[in-house]
């Protein structure tokens, strides 16, 4: 099975799971309740990210020091949500706002690497939020939802 197939089927079943859900706090504790680094279903989109990286599938470009690539477009399989994959080491991206919200599932590839002070597990923004993401402390690859694909460069 290709990894960008098994990331599809692994993001099928977190967003069918939280369909609906309002992105806030009480969402992020239940992924990393139900989804966090000890589940299998973490196993999985971990997997199926470092596989589609090393294949070149994943993170095909690059701009500014991190490299990234949109993987799925917003679709009814998906429940709206669009797919992202980024590979940040040490490094803060570009300032961004959140018009419906994010979500991030950060997979720390070094121990010690936290994503906005997080480390491996699930982190929620709420619709209207904004940030300029980063990478401390190692490399981490992070994959993001989007509703909507709906994202804001400032």
């Amino acid at each position: 099975m290709s990894s960008v197939y098994a990331l599809h089927q692994a993001v099928c079943e977190i967003t069918a799971a939280i369909s609906g859900a309002p992105l806030d706090e009480r969402l992020q504790q239940r992924l990393n309740d139900e989804f966090g680094p000890s589940s299998a279903l973490y196993a999985r989109l971990r997997e199926a990210c470092e596989q589609g990286v090393a294949e070149g599938a994943l993170c095909a470009r690059e701009a500014g020091g991190i490299r990234y690539g949109r993987v799925f477009k917003p679709e009814q399989a998906l429940q709206g949500f669009s797919v992202d994959v980024v590979n940040m080491q040490d490094i803060a991206g570009p300032h961004h706002e959140h018009p419906l919200g994010e979500i991030d599932l950060v997979m720390p590839l070094d121990a010690d690497a936290r994503f906005d002070g997080h480390g491996a597990g699930w982190v929620v923004y709420g619709p209207g939020s904004a940030h300029r993401p980063t990478v401390r402390q190692g490399r981490a690859l992070v994959l993001y939802l989007l509703p909507q694909g709906q994202i804001r460069f400032s």
